[in-house]
């Protein structure tokens, strides 16, 4: 009896080491957690816990509760992971199964695809998106770089939409544990229907950059809504149309894109309907507004080009010289603060100097510029002058004619010729006769001829021709600063010009392109 209970006893016993000796820890994958560990029978520790991701083993800071591997920050979609467990098996047994245990895990982090990004939706119905894989947070928003982030009740198959229109497209990424990220892609809907249609991103009507990628999706595989020709756009922009999938097609500008002030327009056949276009003729046109730029960055740019009579000095890195930052720069200009370039400033010229405003400084100077330039000298900054003065800015052509500031007095009848600093000349001159006088104010040059016929009606209704009049400069309507041939001068005599001796006006007339301001007291 007692020998039987004896070998029953020894069974027992080395059952027991048997199961001792064969029971392992373990590291598996966890439906909520990135890993679980298991310990050995009779217990066990856990020494250490290291995870890496990528080709180069990045770390991954983790949380270990209890037996579950948590990471702390995020981890994107489809990553591939490895997972590195030591485990210390208890001292009474550790010699018989060895004292650590080192267990390695190797996965890929799970994805939710989307079933469908091109959608048809009846009216009143809900916009509806399936994923793949169950999910358990979904983010949207109208841009792939602002999205509102919904953590869901649960894991979930769909989820329902906003939709504030029959047609659109949105931006969404979604991932089955909420330590993922995603990303985002863009999905599109359309209304029920045979016909085909089309939305665009950014929507027709916004406001875009002048290198705002302009994306089209259609509802139908863009080889049977346009067929072989791709979309025009104007104005006529550096740049090409791309392909990005079956139904959807985007044109990336290069170079300066579409230019500051510009309204940008991508016609569609007249069969394809554009949701939120407008009718362009017998097309369906989709039309954008690109910003222009600010008074404050084209007075920057005119000082550092040597057309104000000016410095400007930027706080700060100063832009990069390249077009697209050179085009942010002149919607949102950097801080910084401009100093007069020349010590003797004439008081009259200080006055007309107004930081961030339009003015008659800043028009002279630019209509200065557009004359340097080839382009019409109109003062007016659209689109072809910013993107010659970004041109100008990146390359570093500079002004090579200085800054010229010409005052006349009707009281003294006299011209004060001052040129980067220094008064060039002081000479006696013939404003208007009091039926006919030189208006006061203060004008830009607007056309410069070194030789002109003048002709007009008299104050007595009779009509004048004087042919080969040198050395002139309009400043306002017809008058002009010019040589004539007088007996004297100092008196007024002209009818509404200022006169000076041929000699003289030859010169004051390299000092006074177009663009140099004439103040007139």
């Amino acid at each position: 009896m007692f020998a039987g209970v004896l070998l029953v006893v020894v069974l027992l016993a080395a059952g027991a080491a048997v199961a001792l000796i064969s029971s392992k820890p373990s590291l598996s994958a966890d439906p909520s957690a990135l890993a679980k560990i298991g310990l050995p029978l009779g217990g066990g520790t856990i020494e250490s816990v290291n995870v890496v991701t990528g080709p180069h083993s990045r770390p991954i800071p983790i949380d270990l509760k209890g037996k579950q591997v948590w990471p702390t920050g995020t981890i994107a979609v489809g990553e591939q992971v490895t997972i590195q467990v030591v485990v210390k098996r208890p001292g009474w047994n550790s010699w018989l199964t060895g004292k650590t245990k080192t267990l390695q895990l190797k996965l890929k982090t799970p994805t939710a695809g989307l079933r469908h990004r091109y959608l048809t939706v009846r009216n009143g119905t809900s916009l509806r998106v399936g994923f793949k894989q169950p999910v358990a947070v979904v983010s949207y928003g109208q841009s792939a770089t602002q999205l509102t982030r919904h953590v869901l009740g649960g894991l979930q198959s769909s989820v329902k939409l906003p939709r504030s229109s029959q047609a659109g497209s949105i931006w969404l990424a979604a991932t089955p544990r909420p330590w993922e990220t995603a990303k985002p892609q863009l999905v599109s809907w359309f209304p029920s229907g045979s016909g085909a249609s089309a939305v665009a991103y950014p929507s027709p009507g916004t406001t875009i950059k002048p290198t705002t990628p302009i994306t089209l999706t259609f509802s139908k595989p863009v080889s049977k809504a346009l067929g072989n020709t791709l979309p025009p756009v104007s104005p006529a922009t550096e740049g090409s149309w791309h392909k990005l999938n079956s139904h959807s097609i985007v044109f990336r500008p290069t170079g300066y894109g579409y230019g500051l002030g510009a309204h940008v327009n991508v016609a569609l056949p007249h069969d394809v309907s554009l949701i939120g276009g407008q009718p362009a003729g017998t097309a369906e046109g989709g039309r954008w507004t690109v910003p222009g730029g600010s008074p404050m960055r084209l007075q920057q740019l005119l000082a550092t080009l040597g057309y104000l009579p000016l410095k400007f000095n930027p706080k700060g890195a100063a832009p990069a010289m390249t077009p697209s930052a050179q085009e942010e720069a002149a919607v949102k200009p950097p801080a910084g603060d401009f100093e007069w370039r020349y010590g003797n400033v004439p008081d009259a010229l200080r006055g007309f100097w107004q930081p961030g405003a339009d003015g008659v400084m800043t028009r002279g100077a630019l209509m200065a510029f557009e004359n340097d330039n080839g382009l019409t000298a109109d003062g007016l900054p659209g689109p072809q002058v910013w993107r010659a003065l970004i041109g100008a800015a990146v390359s570093g052509k500079s002004s090579s004619s200085g800054y010229t500031f010409v005052s006349v007095s009707e009281a003294a009848e006299s011209l004060n010729l001052w040129h980067n600093g220094h008064t060039v000349l002081t000479t006696p001159v013939n404003t208007g006769i009091p039926s006919a006088p030189t208006a006061t104010g203060t004008y830009p040059v607007y056309e410069h001829l070194s030789s002109g016929t003048m002709s007009g009606t008299n104050p007595d209704g009779s009509h004048y021709n004087d042919p080969g009049v040198p050395w002139i400069s309009y400043f306002n309507g017809g008058d002009a600063l010019h040589g004539f041939t007088r007996a004297q001068f100092g008196f007024p005599q002209s009818l509404g010009c200022v006169e000076m001796p041929p000699v003289t006006a030859g010169h004051v007339w390299p000092y006074t392109p177009i663009g140099t301001l004439v103040h007139v007291v």
